[in-house]
């Protein structure tokens, strides 16, 4: 039976049809039978707050008020599943949750992360199925939790807290997973898989902090070719979403402006191949601030969750996955 939260899309029906039927069919990648395996990785705006059911700012609201850009996303009242894309996520609340790719996959049932809009446009480009592995736990950084080891040397990590646990846990999900493709994902056909990709959105617990924004873009650096070498796919390609939070606007009184601004900078400045020429081809951007929204266009005043706004959640793992298709596509 459905969840209470995927109810009530019911308006606008004949409209959301005929949005269903136009909305336009992207360029897909012929099948090679190999499962299609992405991982994304990062703090609570990747485990997601994206508000399905309700009011203004929702899902359910975006579809009624624009089905234009959202009406392929429901049929007959309800949230499509996605048959052809697989979510593993054994890392939020310690408890495992697979399933097809549908609004289930954020903090709780009734929210979304950025693995949605990223599902929709992975899924619509690759004709082989697709595995998406989510990694992301809330309140944590790349400072210090998420620390990948050739930044520091430091003590192997055992527990939650230990400086790198975190980096250590995405590395330990993503092998568990695929060395046991059958039990993660029972419709596995043993033919193969390839990582295609990594997504990263994180930062909220590093841009409180001056000192760990000065020493970003350095330790994000060391992530990519450490989890490229520990993971064994060279040049694995991998976008970074900003935490653009706050948007374009932060006033200029805020005291955290400079240093806010200048994570959100840092973090796109992985893929300029000018500054980091290594990541030319591989390692791609998304800048997050224009997907801000209001208080007012959104179900809460949550600012660190983005006012937990769905089409912010949605548009940005949209555009991660459309900044992947394109790195590999090299369009």
């Amino acid at each position: 039976m459905p969840s209470p939260t995927r109810h009530a899309i019911t308006l606008f029906a004949c409209l959301l049809m005929f949005a269903a039927a136009t909305h336009a069919e992207p360029e897909t990648r012929p099948a090679n039978g190999k499962l299609k395996v992405f991982i994304l990785a990062g703090q609570s705006n990747m485990v997601g707050f994206g508000t399905v059911a309700g009011d203004v700012g929702t899902m359910q609201h975006y579809v009624r008020t624009n089905a234009k850009d959202y009406g392929h996303l429901v049929k007959d009242g309800e949230p499509v599943v996605r048959y052809d894309v697989w979510v593993v996520n054994i890392s939020h609340t310690g408890k495992e949750k697979t399933g097809w790719l549908d609004t289930t996959f954020g903090a709780n049932e009734g929210l979304i992360g950025p693995e949605y809009g990223f599902g929709w446009v992975v899924g619509e480009h690759y004709e082989d199925p697709v595995l998406i592995i989510k990694s992301a736990w809330g309140g944590r950084s790349l400072v210090h939790n998420f620390l990948p080891p050739s930044a520091e040397d430091y003590p192997e990590p055992q527990k939650d807290g230990d400086k790198g646990f975190h980096y250590a846990e995405v590395v330990r999900h993503v092998k568990e997973i695929t060395s046991n493709l059958k039990k993660y994902y029972p419709d596995y056909d043993g033919k193969g898989y390839e990582i295609v990709g990594f997504g990263w959105h994180q930062g909220w617990n590093d841009r409180i902090n001056a000192d760990a924004v000065n020493a970003y873009e350095n330790n994000m650096a060391h992530f990519i070719r450490d989890i490229r070498k520990d993971l064994g796919v060279k040049d694995m390609p991998l976008v970074i979403a900003n935490t653009g939070m706050g948007g374009w606007d932060i006033p200029e009184t805020a005291h955290y402006k400079k240093r806010v601004e200048k994570l959100m900078d840092d973090q796109l400045a992985l893929a300029d191949p000018k500054k980091h020429p290594e990541f030319k081809g591989t390692v791609a951007g998304v800048e997050t601030r224009g997907f801000q929204r209001t208080r007012e266009q959104s179900p809460s005043g949550q600012g660190f969750h983005w006012n937990r706004n769905w089409e912010t959640y949605y548009l940005i793992g949209k555009s991660m996955g459309e900044a992947l298709i394109g790195l590999k596509t090299g369009k």
